[in-house]
């Protein structure tokens, strides 16, 4: 007689069911403190749920200046401050009930997720290689030549690496639609590899790869220089003595630092007490630093249980307490990983030379024509964002000479010139601002921006606690 075996049927969205149950609490408070507002949350937790949080913000353009994470056991007590772009606290009613609704739904499934301007009739190429010259500008001219509309484009380069997601259109019919024929997918993606092939050396990494759009593009980006492992340019060094256990690695290229410029500086230590490892990073302050720590910390597999984090002039500090599934940070190896991930995780969006912002008609072949411009003129692209709004194609590029100087005012007004239609130029390297700090701490300054941080977690907890009420 032939056994039989019954298994149980669970629902797939079963794993949700706490989130539909008891869905998250999200009050936004202007009364606590003059400068900005407080975005309290109050919910259920799982592993991600903070970059969740933090992706909203982020997409949201809201700055976090400060922030305490709670989230030891099945529960956690958030708070973040906020302002807008220019600084000021969320008084637009509006934007307040976005807050909350847009939190509540990053907690469920949704796959129909994408970036802003992408519809389901775009298709992604994923590129990841060697950075050099005109990359772009030969990828996207390849794309107008094989009549594929570039819609939005997201690059970064960082320690000689490039990544990019470009989400192109199919236009060889005449009209722009989902690139539904495997073989012209395949065929244009065999172009621009070869194109990124080019000035490869044999066994030198490199993919192009076709895909869905992902929901989100940056966190995409930092998966992608993460997997390609640009982390293991940055330096590192270990450090260790009697009272602790651990390594610090220190980011940024030397040219920066003899400037003057804020490095990245990572610290890891064992607390025994908690049974925590204490991952400290110091570094220039910026907007989307706090949604980039905390991505790279999820993507390693990493849990925060608890978090400070602030800034003090144009420094930024943020101490997580986190586990990962296996335990606390052990080994040295292990530790070296983790800090070369976050340091790459906290510089791969730098912005460094000049900032050019074009906003023209948008056309087929605008990519091709504008990076081309800037090919001929012997710049190099270090990072760019391309969309659109409207009928209008809007592009940032961050841009440096050939030889990653920075660019000289004649060649900016020849660009000028060349590209017309709206064009705004904007010097911004690192180490240029009045609040720009010292690249350099003591460690007795570092001991007490720790101890700092660490009292501001425990003494916030009760506060938390006490100051979350039902909506």
């Amino acid at each position: 007689m032939m056994d039989i075996t019954y298994t149980p049927y669970i629902d797939p969205d079963f794993e949700f069911l706490l989130e539909r149950i008891h869905p998250p609490r999200v009050s936004v408070d202007n009364d606590i403190y003059p400068d900005c507002s407080l975005i309290m949350v109050d919910s259920a937790n799982k592993h991600g749920v903070l970059l969740e949080m933090v992706q909203v913000l982020t997409d949201l353009d809201l700055l976090i200046s400060k922030s305490y994470i709670s989230s030891d056991g099945g529960w956690l007590m958030d708070v973040f401050h906020v302002t807008d772009q220019q600084g000021y606290k969320l008084t637009d009613q509006n934007l307040i009930h976005q807050i909350q609704e847009a939190i509540c739904k990053s907690r469920l499934p949704n796959k129909e997720a994408r970036p802003r301007g992408v519809s389901a009739d775009h298709v992604a190429f994923e590129m990841t290689g060697l950075d050099r010259p005109g990359l772009m500008s030969e990828m996207s001219a390849v794309l107008a030549e094989m009549d594929c509309h570039i819609s939005a484009a997201v690059a970064w380069t960082h320690k000689g690496r490039a990544a990019c997601i470009i989400y192109v259109e199919d236009t060889s019919g005449g009209k722009a639609g989902r690139m539904t024929d495997p073989a012209r997918a395949a065929q244009v993606r065999s172009h621009l590899e070869n194109v990124v092939e080019a000035h490869h050396h044999e066994d030198e990494r490199h993919s192009v790869t076709l895909a869905s759009p992902c929901p989100h593009t940056e966190r995409r980006l930092h998966q992608l220089m993460a997997a390609d492992r640009d982390y293991d340019q940055c330096c590192s060094c270990c450090n260790g003595n009697s009272e602790w256990d651990g390594i610090n690695v220190y980011g940024g290229c030397r040219k920066e630092q003899r400037k003057g410029q804020i490095g990245t500086h990572v610290k890891i230590q064992r607390c025994k007490e908690t049974g925590y490892s204490i991952v400290t990073v110091r570094s220039r302050d910026r907007p989307k630093l706090l949604f980039d720590t905390v991505c790279a910390l999820t993507d390693l597999n990493y849990v925060v249980h608890h978090a400070a984090i602030g800034s003090q002039g144009s420094t930024a500090f943020q101490e997580y307490y986190v586990t990962d599934k296996n335990g606390t940070l052990e080994t040295d190896s292990e530790k070296h990983r983790v800090t070369k991930c976050l340091v790459a995780a906290t510089e791969r969006r730098v912005s460094h030379g000049l900032r050019l912002k074009i906003c023209t008609k948008n056309r087929t072949g605008l990519l091709s024509d504008v990076t081309r411009v800037l090919r001929e003129n012997g710049l190099s692209i270090t990072g760019a964002e391309i969309g659109t709004r409207g009928e209008n194609a809007v592009g940032t590029f961050y841009l440096k000479d050939a030889t990653g100087e920075d660019v000289s005012p004649e060649t900016v007004e020849v660009v000028r010139r060349e590209l017309g239609g709206r064009t705004v130029f904007e010097n911004v390297s690192p180490g240029t601002s009045p609040e720009a700090m010292p690249s350099r701490t003591s460690s007795g300054e570092e001991e007490r921006t720790s101890f700092s941080l660490r009292g501001l977690i425990w003494s916030q907890l009760e506060w938390l606690s006490g100051n979350f009420k039902p909506t």
